[in-house]
């Protein structure tokens, strides 16, 4: 496949993000838009971090299963949770749809002003699919 996760020396190395993902050409790049807590029937799921962000994975994995993919193809995820959210359920939803033995990705989390009301996370995310 056409990606290499980097640590170059001199960076913090971590379990659980890669400080870069390198994309070699020729590759199928999907660029996922923000998703949050809303299911197929339009419904936010629940009213907590975790369940919504359980959601917005399922959400991603369906995109870029819908291409060939994994999760494993997803390079870079983008997180946005609103000021005053313990992230704690975002991540223990997370490793419950990550698999530990595939390179971690790399992750950008943002803590914002407020999203729509009643939604506490958004995550929009780059896969790679060959």
């Amino acid at each position: 496949m056409p990606v290499r996760h980097i640590n170059p020396e001199g960076l913090h190395r971590s379990p659980a993000f890669s400080q870069a993902v390198v994309v070699e050409q020729p590759a199928k790049t999907i660029y996922i838009g923000g998703q949050n807590g809303v299911g197929p029937d339009g419904k936010l799921v629940g009213p907590t971090l975790g369940e919504q962000a359980a959601q917005a994975f399922r959400n991603i994995e369906t995109i870029v299963r819908s291409e060939g993919g994994t999760l494993a193809n997803v390079v870079h995820w983008r997180i946005a949770t609103p000021d005053g959210q313990s992230f704690d359920e975002g991540v223990a939803a997370f490793q419950k749809v990550w698999n530990p033995a595939d390179p971690p990705p790399a992750i950008t989390v943002h803590v914002v002003a407020g999203l729509a009301p009643g939604f506490l996370v958004e995550i929009d995310a780059v896969a790679v699919v060959s």
